[in-house]
């Protein structure tokens, strides 16, 4: 998506604003979607100035706001957009991307994600430690089974990935195979 800077957004409302054409003839003008000038427009009478400046920080919200804008989302009649401005978000898309998610997963979708990667093996898991008082079958026996949990492990989480890469495959392949057969229905 392209990025637009402070000035060109203001330029364009201010047009609007001085009556020098409607959303369509401005998006033509300034070749841009007309959904933008919309928009900006929006914004920029909610907000003022500050609803046309992009915002450097990552803002995060409680799984309880999103909840409450999906909700709202769900049982008013407001669009995307008309939502934002009332909840105080300056993005329409990022409540657009709660909603499918929620519509997707329920709620659990809203609920934040645990950052980085996460870890294979637990080092708490570990059955125990060799110790001295051992004798030496327990040793051996005790040494061969941490050997097969970690070789089962390793084995685990191969096809784990394994079927996450076919899975990935054959959605894309479903994708691949409805937007071939739209195309040669748009050809009949």
């Amino acid at each position: 998506m392209a990025k637009y800077s402070f000035e060109f957004k203001m330029s364009v409302v201010k047009d609007y604003l001085d009556g020098q054409g409607g959303y369509r003839y401005l998006s033509e003008k300034y070749g841009i979607h007309h959904r933008l000038v919309e928009r900006w427009v929006a914004c920029y009478r909610q907000y003022g100035e500050n609803g046309l400046t992009r915002s450097r920080k990552q803002k995060s919200y409680t799984f309880e706001f999103k909840l409450h804008v999906v909700e709202l989302y769900l049982t008013s009649e407001l669009s995307y957009q008309e939502l934002a401005i009332q909840v105080g978000i300056t993005d329409p898309g990022r409540i657009t991307r709660w909603v499918l998610d929620y519509r997707a997963a329920g709620p659990e979708a809203l609920k934040p994600k645990k950052k980085g990667r996460k870890r294979t093996m637990d080092k708490e898991k570990i059955i125990r430690e060799i110790e001295e008082g051992d004798s030496d079958e327990q040793k051996e026996l005790l040494k061969q089974l941490q050997e097969e949990n970690l070789r089962l492990r390793i084995e685990n989480a191969f096809l784990k990935e394994a079927r996450r890469l076919r899975l990935e495959e054959e959605d894309l392949l479903r994708k691949q195979r409805e937007s071939s057969t739209a195309s040669e229905e748009s050809l009949n």
